[in-house]
């Protein structure tokens, strides 16, 4: 037995959660940043590589806020329900189209919401404080200076930073961006996630089970949570437990992060781990936490590669552990938990262990937390069944009834009872 193979010797020690967060945040600093220019329609929910500054005004001119007449503001003292003034509409102001003219002492230009102020004018009255009168227009409404008018800039000046780099990019982003003519923005490239399934006891769902085979479930898991942190799938590959199978999926190029769901341990049939430390590097392999204490961090070439316990619960939880967060680094996004959370007091006592990290689905429940489970790591309806999970640190033995501790909830559209 090679030392690199600890197959069916079991883990002489086993590194810290924190150990483990760390061996990801400095592994992805080594790793160069990757920019790409896409168009402003592939650009939501990306993160934001540069900083955007407006090369216009916005808006570029000054234009009615309402519909109604455009005016010379101080013309209208005085003027009300009884005492209306009286203007002569020398002309329109439409969206697009402006009047061409100025206007003077006595003059009024119908104007709509958008349109270019007239030259001269410095104020607009709301129609529903007007009456037309043939050419004229009475006016029952005093006015300030540059009333319900929309100045040059008053949005955005030239110059200025619409957009910091770093975020991601929500609608209202991108429709900021658009409004100062920019057609194309530069983002974070999204690391290419590979999934490598193993087992031979695996059978994909909608295919004939024998007896002693289960369904497999981890790559349904794992292709929705790879985009939730900003990463592409690249491909799932579902590979028989042989040593060369898998070794050609870890080698063959085109991924950014690599998963490998299953044969993460110490078993007989448990490949992955020596082929990452003979490939590459591998300086994780078993993690004081519960579940998922199987879990491996490491390296081929340039691309990193995290090893997923197969049972699926511990398969959730390194990946939400480890994996989201190198994904989310290097989708530029932050490297904390994607969850939104809640603190209530827990419903009864969780049981843990000083020196392990523990991960505990729990229930929401009559404004409790209540604990599901901390072992059972292939009951995967335990998650289902679960609002969040609560994670008891490493310099505990637990946490006794009524603790307020903070709920990562697995749902963004979760309501507390």
């Amino acid at each position: 037995m090679s030392p690199q193979d600890i197959r069916m010797s079991g883990f002489e020690s086993r590194s810290t959660v924190d150990e483990a967060l760390a061996w990801i945040d400095r592994a992805v600093q080594e790793i160069p940043e990757q920019v790409e220019e896409v168009s402003l329609e592939l650009s939501h929910g990306r993160t934001l590589a540069e900083r955007v500054v407006s090369q216009i005004d916005v808006p570029g001119f000054d234009r009615s806020a309402m519909d109604g007449y455009a005016v010379i503001a101080d013309e209208t003292t005085g003027a009300s329900d009884y005492n209306p003034i009286r203007l002569q509409v020398v002309g329109d102001s439409m969206p697009g189209n402006g009047y061409s003219g100025e206007i003077r002492s006595g003059q009024a230009v119908r104007t709509m919401t958008g349109a270019p102020i007239p030259s001269g004018a410095t104020a607009v009255v709301p129609a529903e404080y007007t009456e037309a009168v043939g050419d004229n227009v009475l006016v029952s409404l005093t006015v300030g200076q540059f009333k319900h008018i929309g100045r040059t800039g008053e949005d955005i000046r030239i110059g200025a930073t619409v957009v910091d780099a770093g975020r991601i990019l929500r609608p209202q982003d991108v429709a900021v961006i658009a409004s100062i003519g920019q057609a194309k923005v530069s983002v974070r490239k999204q690391p290419l996630v590979r999934v490598i399934i193993t087992g031979n006891e695996l059978v994909r769902p909608g295919e004939q089970k024998r007896p002693h085979q289960i369904y497999e479930a981890n790559s349904s898991l794992l292709s929705g949570t790879i985009p939730r942190d900003g990463g592409i799938l690249e491909s799932v590959r579902f590979i028989e437990d042989s040593e060369s199978a898998i070794r050609n999926a870890l080698l063959e190029p085109g991924a950014d992060v690599i998963l490998v769901s299953g044969g993460s341990s110490v078993g007989a049939e448990d490949f992955a781990p020596g082929l990452v430390a003979q490939l590459g590097e591998l300086p994780i392999h078993g993690v004081a936490m519960r579940p998922s204490s199987p879990t491996g961090l490491g390296r081929i070439s340039n691309a990193m590669v995290v090893l997923l316990p197969g049972n699926p619960v511990s398969c959730l939880c390194a990946y939400d552990f480890f994996a989201g967060r190198a994904i989310r680094q290097l989708a530029g996004r932050s490297k904390s938990w994607p969850f939104r959370t809640i603190v209530l007091p827990l419903g009864r006592k969780i049981a843990s262990a000083i020196g392990r990290t523990d991960y505990c689905r729990v229930r929401v429940e009559a404004g409790k937390a209540i604990p599901l489970a901390i072992s059972g790591a292939s009951i995967l309806s335990s998650t289902t069944r679960a609002d969040g999970f609560v994670i008891v640190p490493a310099d505990s033995e637990g946490l006794p009834a009524e603790t307020p501790v903070t709920v990562l909830l697995y749902s963004e559209l979760f309501m507390a009872n």
